[in-house]
């Protein structure tokens, strides 16, 4: 039976305020749970190896940095919370400093925001995944686990009643319905996907939306205004719980204009060299999670209010990986 622990548990007082306070990472407080083995068994080379379990800071990827938490110490990992560091740039920086030990990532991120390339790889996900595995081992030292079929993309969403109204499952629906309706073209999109070369351009470059009206939003109100008709389409992310909880239908990028952003574990490749048994338990977790319950899970937190560790907590036990 393992007791996941915070960082100060383990780190030295010294050695945690100075590492951590200089990147601007909080420590959290320890998740209260033991956690038993269930399918998920002990590994004698895993008893007592102290991994570091970072995360970024929004819902999904917390849940993640739990699951993989749970994951670990059921397979006899000493396991330390390094969850919800703020921003992307700081977490990744955190795992290539060696702050953490691995991190759950997204292969669109680290195809153009870590690797520095425009527009996503053609091919699907398979094919983004690879480049993006290849690129970040030969760069940066990086190893990728095998991608989920979990996919946060970026995605046009409108009102279940409007897309069944106008017979919209596809962006390609979408884009003929538009050319027919005109006075419905009206998109709430967030500022940088506006102009991002990957975002709204690549989707008109695809579908061929014509003379657009947007209307700009933070993203996390572009969810409300699709839902209360301020825009009759909006930019959303494919996993996140305000989908589900405001009654939104997500439709299919069918001509792939986005980049994909399967999600998978990642690691300096040195440590995993050492401990190559923690990709086992790891794996088991990636390929269980896909975008259909992420959004459940999403929802429970932020829509319902939960604790996200103890929503991390039930799904895994569902999945019979830990009792």
């Amino acid at each position: 039976m393992k007791v996941l622990r915070k960082a100060g548990a383990l780190f030295g007082a010294a050695a945690l305020a100075v590492t951590l306070s200089a990147c601007g990472l909080d420590l959290n407080t320890a998740l209260p749970y033991s956690i038993k083995p269930g399918s998920i068994q002990p590994i004698p080379q895993l008893q007592g190896q102290r991994v570091v379990v970072g995360s970024k800071d929004f819902t999904e990827n917390i849940l993640l940095g739990y699951m993989a938490e749970m994951a670990l110490s059921a397979a006899g990992a000493d396991v330390v919370d390094l969850t919800d560091i703020k921003g992307s740039n700081s977490s990744r920086q955190a795992l290539l400093n060696g702050q953490s030990d691995l991190a759950w990532e997204y292969t669109g991120t680290g195809w153009i925001n870590y690797q520095g390339n425009e527009l996503p790889v053609p091919g699907g996900e398979k094919a983004q995944y690879e480049a993006t595995a290849k690129a970040d081992a030969e760069k940066f030292g990086i190893t990728w686990l095998n991608y989920s079929p979990l996919n946060d993309q970026y995605a046009f969403a409108t009102t279940e009643a409007y897309a069944a109204k106008n017979n919209l499952k596809t962006t390609t629906d979408l884009a003929n319905f538009l050319k027919s309706n005109p006075d419905q073209a009206r998109f709430c999109l967030e500022t940088e996907f506006t102009s991002r070369q990957d975002g709204f351009p690549a989707a008109v470059k695809a579908y061929g939306f014509q003379q657009p009206k947007i209307e700009n939003f933070g993203i996390g109100t572009i969810y409300s205004a699709v839902a209360n008709g301020t825009c009759p389409v909006g930019e959303v992310f494919t996993t996140d719980g305000r989908i589900s909880g405001l009654n939104l239908r997500v439709l299919e990028d069918d001509k792939k204009a986005f980049p994909q952003y399967n999600a998978a574990v990642t690691l300096r490749t040195d440590f995993l060299n050492q401990h190559p048994q923690l990709r086992g338990p790891l794996e088991k977790v990636t390929a269980a999670i896909d975008n259909k319950q992420m959004v459940e899970l999403c929802k429970q937190v932020d829509v319902e209010g939960k604790d996200a560790g103890t929503v991390a907590h039930d799904w895994m036990l569902s999945k019979g990986f830990i009792k």
